[in-house]
């Protein structure tokens, strides 16, 4: 047997549950492999009291230590965070939370490789456990881990360190590894994400959209309501736009700004936020869309092109990230990042659309399966190796 030690800040819990759905899923698919023993660190940062009792934070006191979820036994220890750092001290703090937590489990199910689903701080605390308790590390970078973490003064050097000290390195598309080694690191393996091909499913559209109450064409955005995602640009697109409706599924600091450019133009009967989306239930938004738009700045791979293209809706992306790998031929547009380029676009696709099946075949090579195999022969050689 493999005994993994997966770490990652970025998993979901029960205030948090669209948070790094796609780490559950690469974790749960690791887990069920049958040459596979595995246990799961999913640290939380909290800062000191009383800042612990504010705002977002105050949510975490409900959620255990310990527990169950979707079938894994996930342990979830608090590390401090000290706000107005950038991040500076993370590294120490989550090694130090994490020692005792792990000497127990070392001492107990054991482990012969750890697994840093994200880069930071998970990647440089991975290393310094990596070498404490004698195993090998890999690091697996997703997007905003390297450009943001990888970039920001404070915490730059470590993300480097950690990259040119771990065994291995794991990317989520061709791009991100191109990004990595730009910022002097080996060349990672890449290692695509996966979607669930039976749930993410082409459907009778106009059924669907008569479903949820939409008359007319339908773009769907999926993303954080952060500056990243440019949420501003479709919006300000689908304004250009007579009739089309544009719905965005998502969350964040931005909702406030995004809600006051839709009511200064007019657009609240086309325009709608819709808060956090279960991702059980994305599917069938995505699958009822008849265009998916992201005007992000940076990516590493977006689970929601893949998720989209599965449903057979064409996506309209900016240049970011591994978008070239993933949106060829039928599958949509890469244009500029900017709302007269995105309208043109949208408009493209729904004056003439793409045959859905052509549009879900684009991503039928980003299945859980391979993303599985392509794990766990990667640990595997690791441990082989080390």
């Amino acid at each position: 047997m493999l005994r993994v030690l997966t770490l990652s800040t970025l998993f979901p819990d029960a205030t948090r549950p669209n948070f790094g759905v796609f780490v559950e899923r690469q974790t749960l698919g690791l887990a069920a492999h049958p040459e596979v023993a595995l246990s799961v660190v999913a640290p939380i940062g909290v800062p000191p009291w009383p800042l612990s009792r504010r705002g977002h934070y105050r949510d975490f006191a409900m959620v255990p230590e310990r527990e169950r979820w979707q079938g894994l036994d996930v342990h979830r220890p608090r590390f401090t965070v000290l706000p107005g750092t950038g991040g500076h001290f993370h590294v120490p703090a989550l090694v130090r939370a994490l020692w005792p937590l792990l000497d127990r489990i070392r001492g107990a199910a054991g482990f012969d490789v750890i697994d840093a689903s994200f880069f930071f701080p998970d990647g440089p605390a991975a290393v310094a456990l990596g070498r404490r308790y004698g195993v090998p590390v890999s690091i697996k970078a997703r997007g905003a881990d390297i450009h943001h973490w990888g970039r920001a003064p404070a915490t730059a050097r470590q993300v480097l360190a950690a990259a040119r000290e771990a065994d291995g390195l794991l990317a989520v598309s061709g791009a991100m590894a191109d990004d990595m080694v730009a910022l002097g690191m080996p060349r990672p393996t890449v290692h695509h994400t996966g979607v669930d091909l039976d749930r993410f499913v082409p459907v009778d559209r106009a059924a669907a959209k008569a479903a949820l109450g939409v008359h007319g064409p339908l773009v769907i955005a999926v993303g954080a309501l952060i500056p990243r995602k440019g949420h501003d640009v479709a919006i300000d697109a689908v304004a250009r736009l007579p009739g089309v409706h544009l719905w965005i599924a998502g969350e964040g600091p931005e909702r406030a700004a995004l809600a006051a450019r839709i009511a200064a133009a007019g657009l609240g009967d086309r325009i709608r936020l819709l808060g956090a989306v279960p991702h059980a239930e994305l599917p069938a938004l995505l699958a009822a869309a008849d265009v998916s738009a992201l005007a992000s700045s940076s990516e590493g791979l977006a689970n929601a092109w893949i998720e989209s293209l599965a449903c057979g809706t064409p996506v309209v992306v900016a240049e970011a990230g591994g978008a070239r790998e993933v949106v060829t031929g039928a599958a949509g547009r890469i244009v500029a990042r900017e709302p007269g380029a995105f309208a043109d676009a949208i408009g493209e696709l729904l004056a003439s659309p793409p045959p859905a099946d052509a549009v879900r075949a684009s991503v039928a090579r980003f299945t859980w399966a391979a993303n599985t195999a392509g794990l766990f022969e990667h640990l595997s050689e690791l441990v082989r190796g080390h």
